[in-house]
């Protein structure tokens, strides 16, 4: 039996809605994959936890592009450390300064970064930790230039503080004198 020609001008629009309708929930569904996938290979480290005392060292893998990524907190908000050894010091976006509870002290300073110098300024972050290690009152910078990112430099003045270890992809952190 046929199908009159009105049904079928009505359920043309309808499965080419469909259609679309599919579509874009297929690309939905890509994107929520694919977006995963690159949070992974962009930060491998991020599964790990704060763990005061938890052990004596914590191991990272390095990302695809070169960089050790750590989950960690400052003043018990969660943040992303970047292993910085060619930043002097803690460096923070200016915009975070605020949400966790930090303030500038003293006048402005000029920074040198890989991007060139930045007018900054000095704040004194009361508890940073990550993985095992818990360091209090620590000199950081709050750099405006950063503001683009909510990546935290932890810089030499954490790290002199550790013993590192690098192994291929591997970097092994551990107290000094454990």
């Amino acid at each position: 039996m046929d199908t009159p020609p009105r049904e079928k001008d009505m359920a043309r629009p309808m499965g080419r809605g469909m259609a679309w309708l599919a579509a874009l929930a297929l690309i939905g569904v890509l994107w929520l994959f694919f977006e995963g996938v690159q949070d992974r290979r962009t930060n491998p480290n991020r599964h790990l936890t704060v763990a005061p005392g938890a052990s004596s060292e914590l191991v990272l893998k390095r990302n695809p592009a070169g960089h050790y990524l750590v989950p960690g907190l400052i003043n018990d908000q969660p943040v992303t450390f970047m292993l910085d050894t060619g930043a002097t010091q803690v460096a923070l976006p200016a915009k975070m300064g605020a949400q966790l509870g930090l303030r500038a002290i003293g006048p402005p300073i000029q920074v040198s970064t890989a991007n060139g110098t930045v007018t900054a300024r000095m704040t004194l972050i009361d508890e940073l930790a990550f993985g095992p290690f818990v360091l209090r009152q620590t000199h950081a910078t709050l750099n405006p230039g950063m503001d683009d990112d909510d990546i935290v430099l932890l810089g030499m003045n954490v790290l002199k503080q550790l013993e590192f270890t690098q192994r291929g992809d591997t970097l092994i952190l551990k107290a000094l004198g454990q």
